[in-house]
């Protein structure tokens, strides 16, 4: 089954005091679009940062060239998300089975993802002995 897509894409705002400003002018040509005084409905959710992602990915695929763990990150990704709790439930055959959870960017906001992020790097330095410093890899 595939993802249904959002009919429009989000458009990503500044607060400035009580008002909330488009970020890059495409933001502020679509808020422009909008009919002065209409009712519109905001879902707030503060944005990722792609580059604490990056860091992420780069450690993983530092422990994987270190430690010969996995074949490769994405299955060290899969380990770390099962092993420190990140996971959905799921009933199968009257079982439920604990599946790794999503980081994606539009599945966990950047709260629970730095909350995650900091449990997978003590994980790992705890499991496999390596932190990003003994890695080489900047946070």
């Amino acid at each position: 089954m595939s993802k249904k897509s959002s009919e429009t894409p989000s458009i990503y705002c500044v607060r400035y005091g009580s008002n909330l400003v488009g970020e890059m002018a495409a933001d502020r040509e679509r808020i422009a679009e909008i009919k002065e005084g209409e009712r519109i409905r905001v879902d707030v959710r503060t944005g990722r940062v792609p580059s604490r992602l990056r860091f992420y990915w780069a450690f993983l695929r530092e422990v994987v060239k270190a430690t010969g763990a996995a074949p490769h990150e994405k299955a060290l990704h899969q380990i770390i998300k099962l092993r420190t709790g990140f996971t959905d439930d799921v009933i199968m055959g009257g079982y439920v089975i604990k599946v790794p959870s999503s980081v994606a960017f539009d599945a966990m906001d950047e709260t629970t993802f730095s909350a995650f992020l900091n449990e997978a790097l003590a994980f790992i330095a705890s499991e496999f002995g390596v932190t990003p410093e003994q890695a080489g890899v900047a946070a």
